[in-house]
């Protein structure tokens, strides 16, 4: 577990040394706990696995003044779980589920036992995310998604692959766009 820590704290760290998070931004977490603890994803899921996560990405939330999301497996389409305050904001749909270790994720059931007042979407577009485990979360990325590179690619056995999004570039050759 020291290890899981040790990893979350270097890509928090790479996080906010990118600084692509601005005030407000919607963030989706993908989660596989089974791959982060070395097993198949959907196998071996771990709420004390779930738990760091959820620590490190809250401590993110503090940190930034973003929003998170937090994506349950497909079992539920990859509903996301967020606080009632960011489905407001954000103009999001409610669905009526609650997220399980079994039809959710270990993750996304942890998050809406942990939020303060959560509820679960169906969907949303992300200004940025972070997905641990080959979970998908392309879904729920505004367009135009561009990879973002961390030193750190693991966390626990599960591989690490983030994004950030930018605005579409239109207009073609005759476009400014500074």
């Amino acid at each position: 577990m020291q290890d899981i820590q040790r990893d979350l704290s270097a890509i928090t760290t790479e996080i906010m040394q990118e600084n692509f998070l601005k005030k407000d931004a919607l963030f989706v977490i993908g989660c596989s706990t089974s791959e982060v603890a070395g097993k198949r994803i959907g196998t071996a899921g771990s709420e004390e696995i779930a738990r760091q996560i959820f620590s490190a990405m809250t401590d993110l939330k503090h940190q930034t003044s973003i929003h998170l999301a937090f994506q349950c497996c497909e079992h539920l389409n990859r509903a996301l779980v967020v606080e009632r305050a960011t489905m407001v904001k954000f103009q999001l749909e409610e669905v009526a589920v609650v997220p399980v270790p079994t039809a959710g994720g270990s993750m996304a059931s942890l998050a809406y036992k942990e939020m303060d007042d959560p509820v679960v979407v169906e969907n949303l577009k992300a200004d940025a995310g972070i997905d641990i485990g080959e979970t998908l979360i392309g879904m729920h990325l505004k367009h135009v998604a561009v990879p973002v590179r961390f030193n750190q690619r693991y966390v626990g056995s599960a591989r690490v692959t983030a994004a950030r999004t930018r605005p579409k570039l239109i207009g073609g050759s005759r476009a400014v766009y500074e």
